[in-house]
């Protein structure tokens, strides 16, 4: 790995009510009712910061990700939301706007403008597309964020494939930034009677992408927006070569249904899409051989319960099923393709 920058694709910061109120602005500022309301709704009625029997990071500042990314020798860190994953699930669209804005706000204030390896992902409201693309915009060209986040799981019932999102392609394209999908919500995804959490976990990750791959491949997102990008994270990436298949086989028997689409469904992920996986997925190196090295990215997940640090980047390259070309593109070069990371 000598020479060549380790990029965290997919990190996370532990945002508090307290610290987000500071960067309210808008028809909302001093209106805040603090202590009594929440501003993000939960991710799905299961008590996250209270599970019996885990060891949790309650904090993780500035100072905590630089100590992380200097132990980990990572070159850059990419910054997703904990409660703000939730975001899809807000039900009035103005708020969820000015929830949006103020996320930002805090996000390159609290970390990116302290460290400049620390890389903020925009919180997009995408109830209201137009909005949302401003958004984006705004965080890109002020803030110097790299992406977009859509929340994998929304209350809009459409996917993400609906002609109404198409304003935020389309400047996504124009600023040439990627746009991610990221999960933890399992409302409306069909299993809310499971019992345990870990069952809910289990299942709402990877069945949320699935859901929002097919929607973008099929709906005709990538023929419409040939340079847009989209990375899929923290679903692991062990179910993606068996999904590839079953939409190339769908396409290839109903064809009629899909008249606009071009090419097969994994052509067109492999032409635009990435994914991230696990540092401990031990089926990595099949799905490489799989779907190709070029779409693959390192995530470490941390501070989260389930993520493995100390140790993260020594347990993917001391893997023996990844050489060590294969190892510099999941690594680094292939983050810093879908961010345009010099």
């Amino acid at each position: 790995m000598d020479g060549v920058a380790v990029i965290d694709a997919d990190g996370h910061v532990l945002e508090t009510d307290a610290e987000l109120e500071e960067y309210f602005d808008g028809d909302y500022s001093g209106h805040r009712r603090s202590g009594v309301f929440s501003i993000f709704p939960s991710l799905d009625g299961w008590p996250r910061g209270f599970v019996r029997g885990l060891n949790k990071v309650t904090r993780v500042s500035a100072k905590e990700w630089i100590d992380f990314i200097d132990g980990s020798q990572i070159s850059a860190a990419v910054l997703y939301p904990t409660a703000g994953l939730s975001l899809g699930l807000i039900q009035d669209p103005d708020w969820a706007c000015v929830v949006a804005r103020m996320y930002n706000n805090w996000l390159a204030d609290r970390y990116c403008k302290v460290d400049p390896r620390l890389k903020g992902v925009a919180m997009l409201p995408v109830h209201n597309p137009q909005e949302a693309a401003s958004e984006l915009r705004r965080a890109v060209k002020e803030l110097g964020m790299v992406a977009g986040l859509l929340p994998a799981v929304t209350m809009l019932n459409k996917g993400y494939g609906h002609q109404d999102f198409h304003p935020i392609y389309k400047e996504a394209e124009a600023l040439n930034v990627p746009l991610t999908v990221h999960g933890a919500v399992s409302r409306g995804l069909g299993f809310d009677f499971l019992q345990t959490m870990s069952m809910i976990h289990t299942l709402e990750h990877p069945l949320a992408q699935m859901i929002q791959l097919t929607s973008v491949v099929l709906d005709g997102v990538f023929d419409l927006f040939p340079k847009l990008r989209i990375g899929f994270l923290e679903a692991g990436a062990g179910w993606l070569p068996y999904w590839l298949w079953r939409m190339d086989e769908h396409y290839e028997v109903l064809p009629f249904q899909v008249p606009w689409l071009k090419m097969k469904p994994s052509d067109y992920f492999r032409r635009q899409c990435f994914i991230s996986f696990e540092a401990d997925e031990t089926r990595l190196g099949q799905v490489i051989e799989s779907i190709g090295a070029d779409h693959v990215v390192f995530a470490s997940d941390y501070p989260h319960w389930d993520a493995t640090f100390p140790g993260v980047t020594d347990m993917i390259l001391n893997r023996k099923d990844l050489d060590s070309e294969t190892q510099r593109k999941i690594m680094g070069e292939n983050a810093a393709r879908l961010l345009k990371l010099d």
